[in-house]
């Protein structure tokens, strides 16, 4: 199917949606950088999405959440960035339960176990990602991680098939879940949560905000924590002891406030925010024998 076809076919399936071309993804990612992708679609329904996986059967695509842990390229990305619309953002309450679309924020979803008294989810408040993305890669933070939290995952494969795994079988690990092996995307999840006192629950979300704004640079755009924990160290303190506190490359800095971050300071492009994040892995390695892995996952062409 030529480019201008597959452009009308999803215009024409994806009718409570929208289709774009030439998208800058600096729109779509905490980064705030990143090229035009050549089609942008957004499903917003179950019905639109399979349509859109049915037409993209043979083609490049790439399913993008909130954007918060990616680095997408300068140049841009060749095909079809998929992302899916509000309509998969419903959260229903069900006593202890909460039913949540793969596009709502972990925001909105602990602000709804605040409303109706229900903890253990207070962790993710301040997580700047969208519940499939946290699904994908097992977001956590203070000790809070969403294998904790999540009962079952309702999943579509690119043929458009669904199926329901329960936490058992979305083998969760660090920063790590089924679906880093296997092409499926999160459409709903249950989570499970506890009775509480809404007061409590408040003053837990409330300390954990305020030990975010004192400790990590929340004024500058950023994908959180750039790199994953290396067994038996910590990457922030790896980097400081490698001398990078501070460190740039064109607009990029390893933040002076976390070094475990690496934010967008002044106009960074994808290019400075790469080439900082491989100088950091180098310099860790070449100090410390560490190989730092990213969480942050980069997407289209990068010069070494």
């Amino acid at each position: 199917m030529l480019k201008k076809e597959l452009i009308h076919e999803l215009s024409r399936v994806l009718a409570g949606g929208r289709v774009s071309t030439k998208e800058p993804m600096s729109l779509h990612t905490t980064f705030k950088t990143g090229g035009a992708v050549d089609v942008f679609a957004e499903p917003s329904s179950v019905e639109e999405l399979k349509r859109a996986l049915e037409l993209l059967k043979g083609e490049r695509f790439y399913l993008i959440g909130n954007g918060s842990n990616l680095l997408v390229s300068d140049k841009g990305l060749r095909g079809v960035a998929v992302h899916l619309a509000k309509g998969f953002g419903d959260i229903r309450v069900e006593g202890t339960t909460l039913i949540c679309g793969a596009a709502a924020t972990l925001s909105q979803i602990a602000r709804a176990a605040l409303d109706h008294s229900l903890t253990g989810f207070e962790f993710a408040a301040g997580i700047p990602g969208s519940l499939g993305g946290a699904i994908v890669m097992n977001a956590g933070a203070y000790d809070g991680e969403m294998r904790q939290v999540v009962k079952s995952v309702t999943l579509i494969d690119y043929q458009g098939g669904i199926v329901q795994k329960g936490v058992e079988e979305m083998r969760f690990g660090y920063r790590h879940s089924l679906l880093k092996e296997a092409d499926w995307i999160v459409l709903e999840a249950k989570l499970v949560l506890q009775k509480g006192d809404a007061s409590k629950i408040r003053e837990k979300m409330d300390d954990l905000a305020a030990r975010r704004r004192a400790k990590q640079p929340l004024e500058y755009p950023s994908a959180g924590s750039t790199f994953k924990r290396p067994e038996g160290y910590f990457a922030a303190k790896l980097i400081q002891d490698a001398g990078l506190r501070g460190f740039c490359v064109g607009g990029a800095q390893v933040s002076d406030k976390h070094c475990g971050f690496v934010i967008n300071r002044e106009n960074a492009t994808s290019a400075d925010i790469y080439a900082l994040i491989r100088e950091v892995q180098r310099k860790v390695k070449e100090c410390s024998g560490v190989t730092l892995e990213t969480e942050v996952i980069c997407l289209g062409e990068f010069d070494e």
